[in-house]
């Protein structure tokens, strides 16, 4: 193992651009910076000399200046490239043609997972359960179906395109949030079947083996009258909005030892299934019935000191510097392979 005083580490994040296309929807990217201070301030207290790099727009830069800095590993907090998120799994894949090791989820698995479609077909390849979706192209392909459902982007996270107005109840609404969607995202639509009732997520750690986190649970009790309980942009990043106000999370969740435990296990399968590594979280709906349905897996999620995976982290006892530690250690053993 490398003496800490004589490792280099390299914290990336994507530096916010005003430019692009989501700039109405620019909270969450704002938000990585925030969470590349909170993890240089945990690995200076860890002891570690590690420095920030904002990655910008010349990607050909970025890789000469890796090349000569020569970093033993990577903190990889890059959630897109000159404000595209699609290009995610791109910036990981620099990492691996240089040859560098970096922490969280490898290209292929990024690629995958931010296809919302292609994860549900793969889970449910595994008999994991989805809810029923159609993924469209174009507002033809619209068909006969049973409302309500939810429309999104295919293509993205963070809840980018999913506002109040997503759950959708006849099918003039449908062919109407289908065009903007299309148009505003450049990419096909996901029709989902909405699943009334409650919401979940599991975040999972994986140093020696994964392990799932106490269940988080958004609380929709203070939600407006009238407003879908959902996760939407707004509910999500908006601090002061009433959306973000009415649905806190609760971690750990108050749920009976069977549904905790049905909940984790589903979520490691969701896990280990796509490929995942170091980290991830995955959502859920359960329904009135108690039906589980995985809504989608996040293999890089905010990991800020304030997000939903650090709660997790304190819930289960884990110190937020005890995870980077065993992360940093982790990442250092793909080297030796």
């Amino acid at each position: 193992m490398i003496e800490k005083n004589n490792m280099s580490i390299i914290i990336v994040y994507n530096e916010f651009n005003a430019l692009s296309r989501y700039s109405t929807e620019s909270a969450s990217e704002k938000a990585v910076e925030q969470t590349a201070q909170d993890v240089l301030s945990a690995l200076t207290d860890l002891g570690y000399m590690s420095f920030l790099f904002p990655l910008r727009d010349n990607i050909g830069k970025f890789m000469h200046w890796l090349q000569d800095a020569k970093p033993d590993l990577i903190i990889n907090l890059c959630e897109g490239f000159k404000g595209i998120p699609q290009l995610e799994p791109n910036v990981a894949a620099v990492y691996e043609l240089l040859g560098i090791v970096y922490t969280g989820n490898n290209s292929k698995v990024l690629g995958i997972c931010q296809d919302k479609y292609m994860t549900k077909t793969i889970l449910n390849s595994y008999g994991l359960p989805t809810p029923r979706c159609l993924l469209i192209n174009s507002t033809d392909q619209i068909a006969e179906m049973e409302f309500p459902v939810i429309v999104k982007p295919n293509n993205e996270d963070g809840s980018l395109g999913v506002g109040i107005n997503a759950v959708i109840f006849n099918k003039e609404e449908l062919r109407e949030r289908v065009e903007r969607i299309i148009n505003n995202y450049e990419q096909p639509a996901l029709v989902e079947e909405y699943i009334a009732g409650r919401e979940f997520n599991i975040a999972i750690y994986d140093t020696f083996e994964p392990i799932a986190l106490p269940a988080s649970e958004i609380d929709f009790s203070g939600m407006p009258d009238g407003t879908p309980n959902i996760c939407s942009y707004e509910a999500k990043w908006y601090e002061d909005s009433v959306l973000f106000i009415g649905s806190p999370p609760i971690c750990p969740a108050r749920v009976d030892h069977y549904l905790m435990e049905k909940l984790q296990q589903t979520a490691l399968e969701a896990f280990q299934v796509l490929g995942c590594r170091d980290y991830a979280r995955v959502d859920f709906r359960v329904a009135d019935d108690g039906t589980i349905f995985i809504l989608e897996v996040n293999p890089n999620p905010d990991i800020s000191r304030s997000a939903g995976y650090a709660r997790a982290l304190a819930a289960a006892g884990i110190d937020y510097q005890d995870f980077w530690q065993n992360i940093i250690e982790k990442t250092l053993r793909r080297k030796q392979q």
